[in-house]
């Protein structure tokens, strides 16, 4: 089994405008005399690699420690695409998906607020960017809203430098946080290989 780890590191991350910028500051250490080491993190839920919860974006919808664990693990595709993907584009692309899509596109692949209607209407239950953020600047609110309304997990701030497209098994599972919009996780796709 092939392990490709497609995280992003918080501390080197890039930061949305306007977020604050994470920080690891060590309050104890065995350099300083303490008999061990000890840090504390102050960092965004949205920085790096996070999956959004419907809550983001809808009151009504679940946060991310109501969602469903089977959401974050299972069958996935990876599919290389630069721009903005349209509802069409979409239409075209869906009949070859597993039900979590991964969009890599060199921090470039978006989704518009018509494609973030075709997959509502689809059995997608988790879509993935390597981008800042699933949608551009101007259609962010209709798009999110779209998915948080139908209940889809929107993973974020991935690293697919290196991943070839085809299908996987990813393994995504946000950190738990009671009452939390959205949480850092780890992202691992595994690939059986050849021969075995």
């Amino acid at each position: 089994m092939l392990l490709y780890d497609i995280s992003t590191d918080i501390l080197k991350a890039s930061v949305y405008e306007g977020d604050p910028v994470p920080t690891l500051e060590y309050i104890k250490t065995t350099e300083g005399g303490d008999d061990y080491n000890l840090s504390v993190l102050s960092t965004c839920m949205h920085t790096g690699t996070h999956i959004d919860a419907p809550f983001h974006y809808d009151d009504e919808g679940a946060k991310i420690d109501e969602m469903k664990l089977s959401v974050f693990y299972g069958k996935c595709t990876v599919v290389t695409i630069k721009g903005v993907l349209t509802g069409e584009d979409m239409e075209r692309l869906l009949p070859y998906c597993k039900r979590r899509l991964l969009l890599h596109g060199d921090g470039e692949a978006y989704l518009s607020y018509s494609a973030a209607v075709v997959l509502a209407d689809s059995n997608i239950q988790l879509i993935g960017t390597d981008s800042i953020s699933v949608s551009t600047a101007f259609d962010e609110y209709r798009t999110h809203l779209e998915f948080a309304r139908a209940g889809i997990a929107v993973l974020e701030g991935l690293n697919l430098a290196g991943i070839k497209d085809g299908e996987y098994t990813l393994c995504a599972f946000p950190i738990k946080v009671s009452g939390a919009e959205a949480a850092p996780c780890r992202a691992v796709l595994m690939e059986q290989e050849k021969g075995i």
